[in-house]
């Protein structure tokens, strides 16, 4: 019988660990946004992740895949920390710089072709998803004249992504 009483109690704490608690709602009724916090471990798969998405939109558009470079991450990853510490989303850099000159510091060989940005909680997918719905965003990601990218971001300490993808010829 005793085995039977810590069987059935085992049984309880293992389903009561399923449960979730609800989600909290904002005034609109609506679940709050959960920050999509992005661990040092995370680096590569959220980087590959990004990479992988658009080269398959791409694809799907006859259009060549994307080489990440190094020296467009460089300049992706500069302008998003920029951003944070200028706490708005634009193309230019505190201290005047384009994201032309950007790119030009790097030192990278090729022509800049265009610069996508983001301000929020979303993770990568979802922020390429809100890029594609933009005509002017998703020409970037599309552009057929295109043939490397730099993707980088910033997360504040609250949760906030500032992303940043550079594309090049």
């Amino acid at each position: 019988m005793m085995k039977f009483a810590g069987a059935v109690l085992a049984t309880a704490l293992l389903l009561s660990a399923c449960v979730t608690a609800p989600p909290q709602l904002g005034p609109d009724g609506k679940p709050l946004p959960e920050a999509y916090i992005i661990g040092p471990g995370d680096v590569s798969r959220v980087t590959y992740s990004m990479v992988d998405s658009i080269n398959a939109l791409r694809t799907a558009k006859g259009l060549v895949p994307l080489q990440l470079d190094a020296q467009l991450t460089a300049a992706a990853a500069t302008h998003s920390r920029d951003m944070a510490v200028q706490n708005r989303p634009w193309h230019f850099g505190s201290d005047g710089s384009s994201p032309l000159l950007r790119v030009q510091r790097t030192g990278y060989a090729g022509k800049m072709m265009g610069e996508n940005i983001s301000e929020t909680y979303e993770n990568e997918l979802e922020t390429l998803t809100a890029w594609m719905s933009v005509p002017d965003t998703r020409a970037v990601v599309l552009d057929p004249k295109a043939v490397s990218m730099g993707f980088s971001w910033y997360q504040e300490p609250s949760g906030k992504i500032w992303w940043t993808l550079v594309t090049g010829s």
